[in-house]
């Protein structure tokens, strides 16, 4: 009897041992964080010490697209899928339920929280993972589906879910609530609409006069300690942590010791006196700042936490963001050169196809296996996340999807499959189209009154999209018609139709 408990013994243990030995997965995603936003990426007014360790330590991509708003970029994360085959193609808020804008109808009654739910059939990395034996953890912000929904991040793959699940509501840091799973967890805030200007009766220089903007319970702070008590119950198995941070998106609130550092660095400021939807800052540029710095320092945070359970060396981190950067809420991205080499002034930033609306910053570490400070040009896309972490799970991914796996560059290897183009279709902000094909970059806008003209741009001289040389290269153009034929599917739901692209007015 002894010796079989022993052999049981030996043989449960060189099952967990080998369960052990897959990699451990942190995909960090920033909000509205510009590819220039990052000192790895040229930054020279904000310091980002941990995410430039990440790069310095791995390797970063100077060439990696995401999308143009929050819900679709998501989506083609969690689902691999181009925007030509997703179920969302932009920020569809369910308006038909209600009020779904007023924060204090949204507290009373959770049913107007959330966007456009996916299908509860949808193929997601989570529900991949799962299969492959990984506990699965969204913390942050979700957005593809309202709360009793097939949408949730718990019915698509997530064992365990804490933040928003509505894009609206983190456009405070003070909301009334969080979720964890299926529940509702109150903060200590009060509830207040981001859609407020200062008032005018009071002196836009003191800051004690935007001390009513900031309040008791600061979001983020809950959801950084969510993602380590996530890493330290799970250090005995593999786990996926989609830490999908809000920061830096606005409205700007962050900790006061970040605002307090960078009002030192920078300098008086003129304030932000509100409206178009965010709360007003005294300082927006610090505050800006102290973001990023915030979102920078939860980074060293998640590091040291797999350091101290001594899951650092197993396991592979993802840093990357949803789209460009913002050009609202006094956040002041020209000023920061956030778009980095791109345009990043409105309609080349967040929410256009444009490079400085697309292109982001991805870097990845995976200690004894990316070498360390290596740099690849690979065109690649957040629809290439699905198949790249099912094969470091040691999984076969999904036959209808459109990415391709990464994991050779990131190993160093030379057989490499690569995109013959990348293909982007937008149906807000007018209605838009793209296509990456090697150093071209075409694009439509202005879709939804008839515009099918294309401009082409030569990426290799031209990165700010300047100059259109269409007329130049009628054969690179008949090339684009034919991608952009082709690429497209009818969406399924009514409200991402472009109708002049279906062949009606």
């Amino acid at each position: 009897m002894r010796k079989l408990l022993a052999f049981i013994f030996i043989l449960l243990s060189f099952r967990v041992n080998a369960q052990q030995k897959k990699p451990n997965i942190v995909y960090i995603y920033a909000d509205d964080l510009g590819y220039g936003d990052l000192g790895c990426y040229g930054q020279q007014k904000i310091e980002t010490p941990n995410i430039d360790a990440l790069a310095a330590n791995g390797k970063k991509f100077t060439q990696h697209y995401a999308f143009p708003v929050c819900a679709p970029s998501r989506y083609i994360l969690m689902t691999g899928k181009s925007s030509g085959h997703a179920y969302i193609r932009g920020n569809n808020e369910w308006g038909e339920r209600g009020n779904v804008r007023s924060f204090k109808e949204m507290e009373a009654n959770p049913y107007l929280e959330g966007q456009w739910p996916i299908p509860g059939n949808t193929i997601t990395i989570p529900k991949m993972l799962k299969k492959a034996g990984y506990a699965t953890a969204l913390v942050g912000k979700w957005g593809l589906g309202a709360p009793m929904t097939a949408g949730t991040p718990n019915k698509q793959g997530f064992d365990y879910f804490y933040g928003f699940i509505c894009q609206r509501q983190d456009h405070t840091y003070y909301p009334g609530h969080l979720w964890e799973n299926e529940d509702r967890v109150p903060l200590n805030n009060k509830i207040l609409d981001p859609n407020v200007t200062f008032p005018k009766e009071l002196d836009p220089l003191d800051a004690k006069n935007y001390e009513q903007y900031q309040q008791n319970d600061y979001a983020s702070g809950f959801l950084i300690n969510a993602a380590i008590n996530f890493i330290d119950k799970n250090k005995q198995q593999p786990f996926f942590l989609y830490y999908a941070s809000p920061l830096p998106h606005v409205s700007l609130q962050a900790p006061q010791k970040w605002i307090d550092y960078y009002h030192k660095k920078f300098g008086d400021e003129k304030p932000f006196l509100g409206g178009d939807g965010y709360f007003p800052c005294r300082y927006p540029r610090a505050t800006y700042a102290a973001m990023i710095a915030a979102l920078d320092e939860e980074v060293g945070q998640i590091i040291n936490t797999l350091k101290k359970n001594g899951l650092y060396e197993n396991t592979i981190i993802l840093f990357s963001s949803d789209n460009g950067p913002t050009y609202n809420g006094g956040s002041d991205s020209p000023w920061f050169n956030s778009a980095g080499p791109f345009s990043g002034e409105y309609g080349r930033a967040k929410g256009f196809v444009y490079e400085g609306g697309i292109r982001t910053p991805f870097i990845v570490q995976w200690p004894g296996k990316i070498s360390a400070g290596t740099q690849s040009d690979m065109i690649l896309s957040t629809m290439d996340a699905m198949p790249t972490l099912c094969d470091i799970a040691g999984i076969t991914a999904p036959t209808q999807i459109d990415g391709v796996s990464y994991l050779n560059t990131l190993l160093g290897k030379s057989q490499q499959k690569i995109h013959d183009y990348l293909y982007f279709e937008f149906p807000e902000y007018g209605g838009q189209q793209a296509v990456r094909m090697g150093k071209w970059k075409a694009i439509r806008t202005n879709i939804h009154k008839g515009n099918m003209a294309i401009q082409l741009y030569d990426l290799d001289a031209d990165l700010k999209e300047q100059n259109d040389v269409a007329a130049m290269h009628p054969d690179i153009v008949k090339q684009i018609e034919n991608i952009l034929k082709k690429e497209h599917t009818k969406p399924e739901v009514s409200s991402f139709i472009m109708k002049p692209l279906e062949g009606t007015k």
